[in-house]
């Protein structure tokens, strides 16, 4: 009797055992699974945001939600955007690129989280920020705070794909800066040129710093902005006037990015029509929604554009 009671004792031993080795193998498994997770972690990186906090990024994302003004830059970049902002779904530059993409803004989280992004890049003013980064790493900029070109290379290190970025940036510069050179021989260096925009039922004009070309003529090309224009936008960066004061801020050129669907009978006044450069047929008119932005895309149509319209370049 002594000897079944010791094997039965012998037996639970043993089953005890078996089961401390299952738990310690299910724990095991547990950590190595664990460790594959920490495998996929170890394809984040750390980037340091605007405000010098560390945010954990993809080393490489494959699906981008861009919600601001930077959509051209990501695409300039190879990057995959499966979701943008309403102003970039608009943008003709963008159109090709952006065929399929669904257009998406940050009060529908639920068609992000549809999206399943691993990147979300915003505006410092974009809504529902601490919500967005529940769905995945979220970076947002302050539009201006850094140059326009320094914002593409600061996306190109998000994207880890700075030095390709840096690339592009070196080589615009350089043909920015030969086509000025060409523009002022033949316009003269004195020459001034305006940017003006109407929108709804107002009319701006612009310093060097907001989109429009105005980075191009007036930053790289080193082309001279009429006093005026000077004295009240370059600060702010736009200003709003009233057709009958356009003669007042009118250099010798004007590019007109024009908003073919809103208010222009001001063209047809006898005091848009007296402004010299109209007389000399000075004015260049752009769409203004290939105008609006200064990513890479939209700065190289920009600078094409203005190839043609001063010299001739096709």
């Amino acid at each position: 009797m002594k000897k079944i009671i010791l094997m039965i004792l012998l037996g639970a031993l043993v089953a005890l055992s078996a089961c401390s080795s299952g738990e310690n193998e299910e724990s095991s498994g547990e950590k190595e699974q664990g460790g594959e997770s920490s495998s996929e972690n170890s394809s984040m990186r750390t980037y340091e945001n605007e405000s010098g906090e560390e945010v954990k990024v993809p080393e490489n994302p494959e699906r981008i939600v861009v919600l601001s003004t930077y959509a051209g830059n990501v695409l300039k970049l190879d990057g995959n955007v499966v979701g943008v902002d309403s102003w970039s779904k608009m943008n003709p530059n963008f159109e090709s690129r952006l065929e399929g993409v669904e257009e998406v803004s940050p009060d529908n989280l639920e068609k992000i989280i549809e999206l399943d992004p691993d990147l979300i890049i915003g505006l410092a003013s974009t809504e529902n920020v601490g919500q967005l980064k529940e769905i995945a790493p979220t970076v947002t900029y302050t539009y201006g705070k850094l140059g326009y070109l320094e914002q593409h290379v600061e996306i190109g290190k998000l994207l880890g794909k700075e030095e390709e970025a840096q690339k592009w940036v070196d080589e615009f510069k350089a043909e920015a800066k030969e086509t000025g050179e060409n523009i002022k021989e033949k316009i003269g260096k004195d020459a001034t040129v305006t940017v003006i925009e109407n929108f709804e039922k107002e009319l701006y004009v612009f310093g060097d710093n907001w989109a429009r070309g105005t980075e191009i003529l007036y930053q790289e090309m080193g082309l001279n902005m009429p006093e005026k224009v000077k004295e009240m936008a370059m600060e702010p960066g736009f200003y709003a006037i009233s057709p009958e004061v356009l003669p007042e801020y009118a250099g010798d050129y004007i590019i007109f990015s024009k908003n073919s669907d809103n208010e222009t009978s001001f063209e047809q006044t006898e005091t848009y029509q007296s402004i010299p450069a109209v007389k000399n047929g000075n004015v260049y008119e752009a769409d203004a929604k290939k105008f609006y932005f200064n990513d890479a895309i939209s700065l190289e149509y920009q600078l094409d554009f203005f190839k043609e319209k001063f010299l001739g370049e096709k």
